[in-house]
């Protein structure tokens, strides 16, 4: 399950995960399960963390930089980000506007496909 970790450290913010960067006083909304899922259906920790950047992409790439697995997560809306920390700031891997939870699911399942180094699943109904 989810954790969310905020600032503070403890051995949980040491566990390898990738990591969901939200704003200070933000919590994930029930729409977001899906992306939560597809990451745990592929075996990868997830955690939420508090980064408290207004721009999504800085907060997806501070995510990054802030996973032990070097995949950060963050969203907006339905605008959903997935970066790694040896891409450009400015470059996401995934930059989606998603409404559909069976793409947010595969969303989370190519960010966790990503850290295991496997090929992607496709976006369906694209």
């Amino acid at each position: 399950m989810v954790k969310k970790e905020g600032n503070s450290m403890n051995n949980d913010s040491e566990r390898p995960s990738i990591v969901v960067g939200i704003r200070e006083g933000a919590t994930v909304p029930d729409s977001a399960k899906p992306l939560f899922n597809g990451i745990e259906e592929e075996q990868i920790p997830v955690a939420v963390r508090t980064i408290d950047i207004d721009d999504v992409v800085s907060r997806a790439y501070q995510s990054a930089l802030a996973s032990r697995l070097s995949v950060g997560i963050a969203f907006d809306g339905d605008r959903f980000i997935v970066h790694y920390k040896n891409l450009k700031e400015d470059r996401p891997l995934f930059d989606e506007t998603i409404h559909d939870g069976t793409q947010l699911r595969i969303l989370g399942a190519n960010a966790a496909r990503l850290v295991k180094e496997i090929p992607f699943k496709k976006m369906v109904n694209r």
